[in-house]
């Protein structure tokens, strides 16, 4: 569907979504958003009541289709549990190497409010790397390993801690390295848990 066939909510939460990861919440005006939806500033305040009801509905956006992504690398890939949590780092690292990347926009987005712990997107952000850790637990629980919620929280560590980094040196490597990382830890709980 093309963006002008969309319902306009949708044309605006596209455009916003579009702006504010090119640029950063901060650099973007209800204005441009307005402009890039083809839509009058009083059309797009008649949907969102301020813009920080607009970048919570641009990260709301993101959560499903990011959270999708980490669910299918892992499906798609085959071996042990650590090759198979490493192979998600490896979409990641992929993902990272397109020239559009700029990085998590949860964490971009959570960086530039950190001075707001109660905005609305600061509460999607967490509860989007919430359920990324709850989908680990389930996972490892599911392994049997024995402390799954301790082992979730480290893959998660290592994952933005790999976006901070590649954000800093642009370099993707960061990420496959995290993912072997993630990947000794797995496969040390692991043998924990067979012995």
């Amino acid at each position: 569907m093309a963006t002008s066939e969309l319902p306009t909510r949708d044309r605006i939460v596209s455009a916003a979504a579009k702006l504010f990861y090119d640029e950063g919440i901060r650099r973007v005006s209800v204005d441009a958003v307005a402009e890039e939806a083809g839509v009058t500033k009083r059309t797009l305040y008649y949907h969102f009541a301020s813009k920080d009801d607009l970048v919570a509905a641009y990260l709301a956006g993101r959560d499903q289709p990011s959270f999708s992504k980490f669910q299918h690398w892992y499906r798609e890939s085959e071996g042990p549990l650590p090759e198979r949590i490493k192979a998600v780092f490896a979409g990641l690292a992929r993902s990272a190497r397109h020239p559009k990347w700029k990085g998590c926009g949860f964490l971009r987005t959570s960086a530039e409010l950190a001075n707001m712990p109660g905005h609305p997107a600061m509460k999607i952000g967490a509860a989007h790397k919430r359920r990324l850790e709850d989908w680990l637990a389930d996972i490892f629980a599911g392994e049997g390993v024995q402390e799954p919620r301790m082992l979730a929280r480290q893959v998660v560590l290592l994952v933005d801690g790999a976006f901070a980094v590649v954000l800093l040196n642009r370099d993707p490597g960061y990420i496959e390295t995290a993912g072997a990382a993630a990947a000794t830890l797995v496969a040390a709980a692991t043998d924990r848990q067979s012995a």
